[in-house]
């Protein structure tokens, strides 16, 4: 049961989190005028860095139990 909710709750966090960066990026994109970055970093940071975090808090909360 505990690991379904952290699964549940993690992946929410994940896809949140990649959410914000992708628009955080977009508005930064439309504030300047021209890119900031391009549509493929976004695409991969917003992909890569959520992701990188939920295997961390994973192997953190399996070391906890």
């Amino acid at each position: 049961m505990s690991n379904n909710i952290f699964w549940i709750f993690g992946t929410l966090q994940s896809i949140t989190l990649g959410f914000i960066i992708f628009l955080l990026f977009r508005s930064l994109n439309i504030i300047n005028k021209a890119p900031v970055i391009g549509l493929d970093t976004q695409i991969i940071l917003s992909i890569a860095f959520p992701l990188f975090l939920l295997i961390v808090e994973f192997v953190l909360y399996n070391n906890n139990k």
